[in-house]
């Protein structure tokens, strides 16, 4: 009977030794937390380098060594190239916004084949095609979800045919979401929505697309876009400073084939334009129009007004109206 007792206690005290190790681990850790250096105790910089090779916490300033003894929290192997470095792996991605899970669910491809790059034979094809379908039914489990899947989807559409970066749609998808949360999209098409998060996305990573770019690849007319777009940012208090003529400059020289000299010139003409005053309640497109203009014609580079007007999306018309605003108060002599 003592014997059977002994043995009952046994668990009992493997469990107060566990508990022990568990809170003298968490106390060692606090310490360790409170014991992270951000400065140097000699100079006082905070310029601190960790040589990992080494293991060494230095100063770059002094050269002080403030700890020898740090631990490399990289991965255990290398990588030379893409290929590999996606083969020695063993994480996926990051969360993003422009996946409607966030990217965070299970992915089976539909090459049909297995993890070593083998195909897989033709008795378990029927079975991974059940599993694929089943998988991306359950995927989207009510109509939010769908709403996100088809917005994020159209949304991404739109950016790749305008050639635009990966930090535009993520602010994109997060305006879309945040638009979802408050019910904005309730009444609206989730395409005029979706076009005016991509124009919200692209004012707030200052990666400037005029309404009439982004009108050419999306399915709603422009005038819904600037109506949709007003009432998300009103709603979502979407608060950005107004477009600068200058953003405009390069890209559009860049379609002209003008050289440098002309950028740089275009970019004075503006800089002057705006000390002047001259470019208070005017659209930076017709401004950087008019300057364009004018620069091509001061370097020898002359584009028509139709050949402007035909990049950067506004009229003939603008174009005269600001280059002759900008030629009267500087008293340039240019013919059209």
């Amino acid at each position: 009977m003592r014997e059977t007792e002994k043995v009952r206690e046994i668990p009992v005290e493997i469990e107060e030794t566990r508990e022990r190790i568990r809170k003298k681990g968490e106390i060692e850790k606090e310490e360790r937390l409170e014991e992270i250096v951000v400065e140097c105790p000699r100079c006082g910089s905070r310029k601190l380098i960790q040589d990992y090779k080494r293991a060494e916490l230095v100063c770059e300033d002094c050269g002080f060594v403030l700890d020898d003894n740090i631990i490399d929290p990289g991965p255990e192997w290398r990588a030379f190239d893409h290929d590999q470095r996606m083969g020695r792996s063993r994480t996926g991605p990051p969360a993003t916004y422009t996946i409607h899970d966030k990217g965070l669910s299970t992915m089976i491809d539909w090459t049909d084949k297995d993890s070593y790059g083998k195909t897989i034979s033709s008795t378990d094809k029927a079975q991974l095609y059940r599993l694929r379908k089943w998988q991306r039914r359950i995927r989207v489990n009510d109509a939010t979800e769908r709403n996100l899947a088809f917005a994020l989807s159209e949304l991404d559409r739109m950016a790749s045919a305008l050639s635009l970066p990966r930090d535009v749609r993520e602010a994109s998808a997060l305006v879309y979401r945040r638009a979802v949360e408050k019910n904005l999209i309730r009444g609206r098409s989730i395409e005029g929505v979706a076009t005016a998060a991509l124009y919200a996305g692209c004012r707030e990573c200052s990666v400037p697309r005029t309404l009439n770019e982004i009108a050419a690849v999306a399915r709603v007319n422009r005038k819904e876009i600037g109506r949709t777009y007003r009432f998300i940012a009103r709603e979502l208090k979407l608060n950005f400073l107004p477009i600068s003529p200058t953003a405009y400059i390069s890209r559009f020289c860049s379609a002209l084939k003008l050289s440098e000299a002309v950028e740089a010139k275009a970019l004075e003409t503006i800089q002057r334009a705006k000390e002047k005053e001259l470019t208070s309640g005017k659209g930076p497109t017709g401004v950087a129009a008019a300057a364009i203009y004018i620069a091509s014609i001061v370097c020898g580079e002359k584009r028509t007004q139709r050949e402007v007007a035909d990049v950067v999306g506004v009229t003939e018309v603008t174009i005269r109206n600001r280059y002759k605003e900008i030629a009267s108060e500087f008293g340039l002599d240019i013919s059209p």
